[in-house]
């Protein structure tokens, strides 16, 4: 399938973007922000219960993304860039995925191994795990580095598209917006 515009990514591709990226600053937020909330509070356990909807939202998302990668491709780069450019753009495209997939994994069997079972949206989910302490403080410790990696990898995405739109000026940064200027 082509896109209307094939110096623009599709607008499915487009709304997928943002809905992720909206998705990870909602599930870093509800984070980030818990500790406001004394344990035990209806608050506390509200924002919980948020950072796991969030998340696994993006796991969701993330087979959307995949699907939609295969029936609309990416439109062909519009800017001759060096190779390290190019292998970091895989490298960081690649690691964001995984970590799409990854992160939520990590929290649905860190939640099974500390909870006896999950409920999201009104749905009960899987038990994957058995409750169990001792895994549950590991799949803790695992999903905080991997979060903090993840802030590495969004920082390091968001820094390469101001990069090519403000120094490079080319249209990298343009093809993922809603609406934008035409092509320079």
């Amino acid at each position: 399938m082509q896109a209307t515009n094939p110096g623009r990514y599709p607008g499915i591709m487009i709304v997928l973007h943002w809905l992720t990226a909206l998705l990870f600053v909602l599930v870093y937020c509800s984070m980030e922000f818990r500790d406001v909330f004394e344990k035990g509070t209806d608050a506390r356990n509200l924002i919980k219960t948020a950072h796991y909807a969030f998340g696994l939202s993006i796991f969701i998302v993330f087979w959307f993304r995949i699907l939609a990668r295969k029936l609309w491709p990416a439109p062909p780069h519009s800017n001759v860039q060096p190779e390290w450019q190019r292998y970091l753009m895989i490298t960081t495209h690649s690691a964001l995925y995984l970590l799409m997939l990854v992160q939520p994994l990590l929290g649905w069997l860190l939640v099974n191994a500390e909870h006896s079972s999950t409920i999201i949206f009104g749905i009960t989910l899987p038990q994957l795990l058995s409750p169990d302490a001792g895994i549950a403080d590991w799949l803790e410790e695992l999903h905080e580095i991997v979060a903090s990696a993840g802030y590495l990898l969004i920082g390091l995405h968001s820094a390469a598209a101001l990069f090519h739109h403000y120094l490079l000026k080319d249209n990298t940064m343009r093809k993922m917006l809603f609406a934008g200027k035409r092509q320079r």
